[in-house]
């Protein structure tokens, strides 16, 4: 077995942890993932001597504290973060609000920071919690931005979902939709992911065609008058053309250099 494939199997281990499977024993690894018992234990061996995973003393493995030290690693050297921070600080103290700066990696969406004066307001996805890709106004404004080659199958894996939000009934329904959104500049929806909280999200890039994330406000559902929601949009829209002009000159000067 060649060093990529086994990397991709100890990358594979990783990701049977999940917020709904905490700690997993060695037999069950082995079923979940088909690997022979001295396959597995040499790669728990070594995620464990990396700190990437702990023993638990029922026997079984969960995650260990080296993600917690690249969780604050991260957090120190994040460009898109120390971009936002002081936009979300804004509008925190603008609006009554939280404002979540979202990271688009794969097919999953995540928290990675966020401010509030209400955390009320907050949706259930605090950082590190994936979030739903078929709902949510954080979700559409990752869409809006796809091409249609990256867009489709998506929306075939989601169809009953999103058709379930009211985007449209067929694949070429909810493109179309979707592609109104992106002429606006932002994605609104109503109490998709938390109730009585209404989301306007749009979409960030870094100098390339695929967004890599999201700005999004979340304002009370009794305040969202169409008003607040076009003004709130307006200024989500131009502050995520702000942060993506500064990330695409940080790009092209990286290129250059």
């Amino acid at each position: 077995m060649n060093a990529r494939n086994s990397l991709e199997r100890i990358l594979a281990l990783l990701d049977v942890f999940t917020e709904h499977r905490l700690e997993w024993t060695p037999d069950e690894l082995m079923e979940a993932l088909g690997y022979s018992r001295p396959t597995l234990y040499r790669y728990l061996k070594i995620l464990k001597e990396a700190g990437f995973v702990t023993s638990m003393p029922s026997g079984g493995f969960a995650l260990g504290p080296r993600v917690v030290e690249l969780d604050y690693l991260m957090r120190k050297s994040d460009t898109l973060t120390q971009y936002a921070r002081p936009q979300m600080e804004a509008f925190a103290a603008a609006y009554p609000c939280a404002a979540m700066l979202v990271r688009w990696y794969g097919n999953k969406l995540l928290v990675v920071a966020s401010e509030t004066t209400t955390p009320e307001l907050e949706n259930d996805y605090p950082r590190g919690r994936p979030l739903p890709l078929a709902r949510g106004a954080i979700s559409r404004a990752i869409m809006s931005a796809l091409n249609r080659r990256k867009l489709v199958p998506i929306i075939e894996a989601n169809l009953t979902e999103l058709s379930a939000t009211g985007l449209g009934d067929t694949i070429d329904e909810i493109v179309s939709e979707l592609r109104r959104i992106r002429r606006r500049g932002y994605a609104v929806a109503v109490g998709e992911l938390t109730p009585g909280v209404t989301g306007i999200a749009a979409p960030i890039f870094d100098g390339g065609a695929t967004p890599i994330g999201t700005f999004c406000v979340t304002i009370a559902d009794t305040a969202a008058t169409p008003e607040l929601v076009e003004r709130i949009g307006g200024h989500v829209r131009e502050v995520c053309s702000e942060i993506s002009a500064r990330l695409g000159a940080d790009r092209r000067a990286s290129e250059a250099g």
